[in-house]
């Protein structure tokens, strides 16, 4: 049992946001031709193909069926960091030698299980705490979780292939859940990893159609406050939504973007933190 309070999360908005990313997927990759499908994404190791087989493998996964065996030791590839990783590879290497039709068919149809599934779940069942890759908590918070994963991955495929989202595409609700789920790694992402002192109250101010304002106040740890009671930020960082959102998941670097933050107050801190976004395994 967690000893953390239990994030409790509405059903009904949780499962449209992800419902519609799965939708999304599914007509971006319906339009992709044989030569998009095998370019190379942000992901090391990882095509376009390999980024829908990885989706394929976590919902079959939550479907309750078992990983497939595969002819390699997926844990000496380069890219393979820990086991939850070494898990991922095996679905990946199993679908290598499908067709691109036959595995959007797959993704069809274990998202058309998954949707029966979820939409049949009790509320009881909804709000349990279960294993997620954030630690125990509802099982609500997992598919805020899977939310943040597949609409990530929705954004490998489409800086693989040059289809950028527009910003209409950007303001949908899922992306707003899962940036949800993002700012909840703040606290620990400006308290331990980018080293911010106690009683630094830190602004992270996103602009774009992902605007909102994260603030983090460390006390020992960092946390996610609503504001500062009155107080100004020690420390502020201004950069676009969409481009926090991939510092954040290690899909680019800060030296590529170096002229797109901006800072306030204690800037060195301010540059730490940035520095240390990535918090993604």
């Amino acid at each position: 049992m967690s000893s953390r309070p239990l994030t409790l999360l509405d059903k009904s908005a949780v499962l449209d946001g992800l419902f519609a990313e799965w939708d999304d997927i599914t007509a971006l990759a319906a339009g992709l031709s044989d030569g998009e499908w095998t370019a190379p994404t942000s992901l090391p190791g990882w095509s376009v193909h390999d980024v829908v087989a990885h989706l394929v493998g976590v919902e079959s996964m939550l479907q309750g069926v078992e990983t497939p065996e595969v002819d390699i030791d997926v844990s000496t590839l380069e890219h393979v960091r820990n086991d939850f990783g070494a898990l991922n590879e095996r679905w990946v290497c199993k679908f290598r030698g499908v067709s691109h039709a036959e595995l959007l068919d797959q993704f069809r149809a274990v998202t058309t299980d998954r949707r029966r599934a979820l939409t049949g779940m009790s509320d009881d069942d909804w709000n349990a705490v279960t294993p997620t890759p954030a630690g125990p908590d509802s099982y609500g918070r997992f598919m805020r979780v899977r939310i943040f994963d597949c609409w990530m991955h929705e954004h490998d495929i489409r800086d693989a292939v040059a289809k950028p989202a527009a910003d209409a595409e950007l303001a949908r609700p899922a992306a707003n859940l899962a940036l949800d789920e993002m700012a909840t790694a703040m606290g620990r992402v400006v308290g331990k990893l980018g080293g911010a002192p106690d009683g630094s109250r830190v602004s992270i101010e996103l602009t774009g159609p992902l605007a909102r304002t994260i603030n983090v106040a460390v006390d020992g740890r960092g946390r996610v406050v609503a504001d500062f009671g009155g107080a100004d930020a020690t420390a502020t960082i201004r950069l676009d939504g969409f481009l926090f959102t991939r510092l954040a998941g290690g899909r680019t670097t800060l030296a590529e973007h170096q002229d797109a933050v901006s800072y306030g107050g204690d800037e060195a801190v301010g540059r730490r933190i940035v520095e240390h976004l990535n918090f993604v395994i």
